[in-house]
């Protein structure tokens, strides 16, 4: 997204939910009272439930119409015998194919936390002629269902599709906003008490090839709306090696994809990570790139994550599934509840890319303020400070930035801010998205445990 203050998604979602709840300022990322600025949530406890299939017995304990589980080092499901075929018409392209299908519905889980909102995020290998699509169902405490909305059209490329969310998908009670399903109107105490996901595995008729979806990630959450959140103790300092990229130095690059790198903080971000832990793109993979211009990966990470329906590269699910095409990477989108998270993942030498919202004067140093910006945490100092690698900078040399703890945690785990024009806007709620091994050390399994992701 651009670290410009122009009207986001979530801006412009804040303002379709109050219309529609008849409140101003109302927002479905938030749930429960106000808290009022410069007070403090008293309650810390997380309010995020996750939940993954990526084991063998977790795809077999799936309904399965024409897919198949495969065991090995990396279990997951694909096309065994199609169940049927369809002719599909890419919005963004205007051409319609037949594809042969196979779908697997995941059971029902009733998350721990009733949800005022849901993220589904994946990881997938999708061949040439191969592509997949992510649905997801709630259900109401009155026992009543959500349409079957989808959460996604993906394919790592994109010639035989265009990758992307899809609008317009509403009940009245519940929306999908580009990636997140969210209840209309959290205040009246309506909440999602159980979900399940869909799968659904498309490629060309007579193929033998098939995606393979690796890892299924639910994500529900009840935050409750917020300016401020309680001050964390600070942990232990450490700072990770990982690669620095300016999203700025892309500045009117490939401007068909959301207008060039002055936007491409998501996918900059994403790159440094990946990168961190060994990714790395072919000349092969790169030579679409302009040779002129510097780190073509960057140029690369924002054409594989863009969304075409969003218009932009900041589809969180998108992002990690981008990552997770690089071998031996997984990738899922959360919320976590505090800094402390971060340092129990930081301490197993596990970064975060976070998503946050400010003012200028709301983040000393930064320079700027922003609607929607994407940074990668790699450390902390010894006095608690937050080490980021920070893509809107004017150089790579640039990027890593020290910003101050309390001013940091706010920003990135509120619910509510106040814009330029001191208008309510919405805030994350400690949105992030984590990069780690597919075969995560011991270590790194219990920093990924202590936070609710395995």
């Amino acid at each position: 997204m651009s670290r410009t203050e122009q009207p986001s998604r979530r801006t412009v979602l804040t303002a379709a939910v109050a219309a529609a709840a008849g409140v101003g300022g109302a927002d479905p990322a938030t749930a429960g009272t106000l808290t009022a600025a410069g007070d403090r949530d008293p309650d810390p406890v997380r309010r995020v439930d996750q939940h993954t299939w990526t084991t063998y017995a977790d795809w077999c304990a799936g309904t399965a119409h024409g897919t198949r589980a495969v065991a090995g080092a990396r279990p997951g499901i694909v096309i065994g015998t199609a169940a049927g075929t369809l002719d599909h018409t890419d919005p963004h392209t205007g051409r319609t194919a037949t594809w042969e299908y196979a779908t697997w519905t995941s059971p029902v889980h009733r998350p721990a936390v009733p949800a005022t909102e849901a993220i589904a995020s994946w990881n997938a290998h999708t061949p040439p002629g191969t592509w997949i699509q992510v649905e997801l169902q709630g259900s109401y405490p009155d026992g009543t269902a959500t349409p079957w909305y989808v959460m996604g059209r993906w394919a790592a490329g994109d010639t035989d599709i265009r990758r992307t969310s899809v609008d317009g998908q509403g009940d009245g009670r519940s929306t999908v906003w580009t990636d997140t399903l969210a209840i209309d109107d959290p205040a009246s105490g309506l909440r999602l008490v159980s979900c399940r996901l869909r799968l659904t595995l498309y490629r060309r008729p007579g193929q033998e090839t098939t995606p393979t979806v690796w890892r299924l990630f639910l994500m529900g959450s009840d935050v409750p709306d917020r300016f401020t959140v309680p001050a964390s103790t600070p942990g232990p300092a450490r700072e990770l090696r990982v690669p620095r990229y300016s999203q700025e130095i892309h500045k009117g690059q490939y401007p068909e994809y959301d207008n060039g790198g002055e936007a491409w903080c998501s996918p900059t971000s994403s790159q440094m990570v990946i990168e961190y832990w060994g990714g790395r793109l072919t000349e092969e993979q790169l030579s679409w790139v302009d040779p002129a211009f510097a780190d073509p990966q960057v140029c690369h990470a924002a054409r594989r994550s863009y969304d075409h329906q969003y218009g932009g590269c900041g589809n969180w699910p998108f992002n990690a599934a981008y990552a997770a095409t690089f071998e031996g990477v997984q990738g899922v989108v959360t919320r976590l509840g505090s800094l402390r998270d971060l340092e129990t993942l930081i301490a197993a030498g596990i970064p975060a890319v976070t998503s946050q919202s400010f003012l200028d004067e709301e983040l000393t140093g930064a320079g700027y303020g922003t609607s929607g910006h994407l940074m990668a945490v790699i450390g902390f100092t010894s006095d608690g400070d937050v080490i980021a690698n920070d893509p809107a900078s004017p150089s790579d040399d640039a990027v890593r930035r020290v910003y101050r703890r309390r001013e940091f945690e706010n920003i990135w785990l509120r619910t509510k801010r106040y814009d330029a024009s001191g208008r309510v806007r919405s805030g994350t709620g400690g949105v992030c998205y984590l990069y780690f091994p597919a075969h995560p050390t011991q270590g790194q399994r219990e920093a990924l445990a202590a936070v609710g992701v395995r």
